[in-house]
């Protein structure tokens, strides 16, 4: 099933770079910008990391949180967190059951289906409003400007 815009964001609960756990409902009240990305500590998703860290507070402004997910463990999470001075959590999804959720794994094709078998999320952000609902949907984040791309959406 493809996520579209209006639709109720589905539920999760997964472990954050801290080792706690995080849930969608945390969030309900303001507004979260859940973002994808295939691995820590690659070129693209540093780029895109470090656009949302630099901008994180313009982002908390317009009422919104940040929170990204991969399926890399915690300790990843934790060493790329700490290597780039991330300032959002990171959700280890390591058995891609929110990636799964949210459409955001897999796809047609070879490509596709690497990425399905080798758990690999496919890059892509969803701007969830305070009620739980899709509001936005970035299929194909531009890594350097992510944030950008975000706050106009806010």
């Amino acid at each position: 099933m493809k996520l579209k815009i209006g639709d109720p964001a589905p539920m999760f609960a997964a472990t954050a770079t801290d080792g706690g756990q995080v849930k969608l409902s945390d969030y309900f009240g303001s507004k979260l910008v859940l973002y994808f990305y295939p691995m820590d500590d690659t070129p693209g998703c540093t780029k895109q990391a470090c656009s949302l860290r630099d901008h994180h507070q313009q982002i908390r402004d317009k009422g919104a949180e940040v929170l990204g997910v991969s399926t890399q463990d915690t300790a990843s999470h934790q060493r790329f967190t700490e290597k780039y001075q991330l300032n959002f959590p990171l959700i280890a999804d390591t058995d891609s059951a929110v990636a799964q959720a949210y459409g955001a794994i897999g796809g047609g094709g070879v490509i596709g289906a690497a990425k399905s078998l080798f758990g690999v999320a496919n890059r892509m952000t969803f701007i969830i409003d305070e009620s739980g609902h899709i509001a936005h949907i970035i299929q194909s984040p531009d890594c350097a400007d992510h944030a950008g791309e975000v706050l106009k959406l806010l």
